[in-house]
This record gives C-alpha cells, sequence and structure tokens, in this order.
C-alpha cells in the first residue's frame, strides 16, 4: 500500500474550514488577476441552505460598486427544495457585499480610474458563513488567452519531466 506524503506547510481546505461551492473558472481565463479581496454575502435563509447544498453558480455574475455598497448580480443561487411559499427567495437576486468601507473604496476609485472591473471568483464556506472571493481583474484579449493557455502547458510539460527525472 503507498501512502501519500503531505507537505506540512500546506494546510487542507478541510483542516482550515474551507468548503468550496462554486468556482468561476471562465473568469480566470478571461481575465488577468490584479488583486482578490474576500467578502461576506448577506443571504437570507433558504439561500445559505442552498449554499451549504452545495448549489450555486456563478458563471455570468459581475460585481458592482452602486450607492458606497457592493453588490454581486446574475449570482444564480436555486431555491431551497424544503422552502415554499413564505420562505423561498428569487434566485436571480443582487445580494450586498459585506466588506469593509476602504475595500469598496478602493474597488470603485481603481474601477473608475484604470480599465479594471470587479469580478466573483468563488463562494465557499468559511466556519459555517457564506463568503466571496472578488477580484480586480483586467480584461484579456484573443491572443493573450492563447498566449496564457500556451504557457500554462509548457509550464505542465516542464512538471512532468521533472517528475519523471526525479522517478529515475
Amino acid at each position: 500500500m503507498v501512502t501519500k506524503k503531505s507537505n506540512p506547510n500546506k494546510q487542507s481546505a478541510a483542516a482550515s474550514g474551507i468548503k468550496v461551492v462554486s468556482q468561476n473558472r471562465k473568469a480566470r481565463h478571461d481575465y488577468d488577476i490584479v488583486q482578490t479581496f474576500e467578502a461576506g454575502l448577506e443571504l437570507k435563509g433558504s439561500e445559505i441552505k442552498s449554499i451549504r447544498l452545495g448549489k450555486a453558480q456563478i458563471r455570468d455574475s459581475f460585481v458592482r460598486i452602486d450607492g458606497n455598497e457592493a453588490w454581486v448580480y446574475q449570482a444564480h443561487i436555486p431555491p431551497y427544495d424544503f422552502a415554499h411559499g413564505f420562505g423561498s427567495h428569487d434566485p436571480d437576486r443582487p445580494k450586498k457585499l459585506l466588506m469593509h468601507r476602504d475595500e469598496i473604496d478602493e474597488l470603485a476609485v481603481r474601477t473608475k480610474l484604470q480599465a479594471l472591473t470587479i469580478v466573483p471568483l468563488s463562494i465557499y464556506l468559511k466556519n459555517g458563513r457564506a463568503k466571496m472571493e472578488v477580484c480586480l481583474a483586467k480584461g484579456r484579449k484573443a491572443y493573450d488567452k492563447r498566449a496564457a493557455i500556451a504557457q500554462r502547458d509548457v509550464q505542465r510539460d516542464t512538471q512532468r519531466e521533472l517528475a519523471n527525472a526525479r522517478k529515475r
């Protein structure tokens, strides 16, 4: 039986209390990530229950600063199966992001002055609370996307060759 040795410097997601619910993989392909932020989500009871079941989708969502508050739009959280009538919610309603005032101000200023957008990267549970990782990002052109894919392939090949060389 082969056992895999873990790196003592890295914490696993389970040990740190983080459970990733949804990721926006398309964002990492379409944008260059400049800076990331962690934000809480203001949710209704049926929404957090759906998130705890792992049901959330943020592929086409975006963040906008309205009236000194950060809001995420088009983040789809389906209704909780057992919440009917009074307890249910609109799955596509805008959700308020809970961030520090200086972080919201920084996002607002940098999106106005630079050609940056605010993109949600993932929704996760951290110690039982729903969090969203948002980032300041710069859009990529088509040739930039191809170059990033080529660079990632070269890096993967070199890692594979180094692993094969260590085995020998």
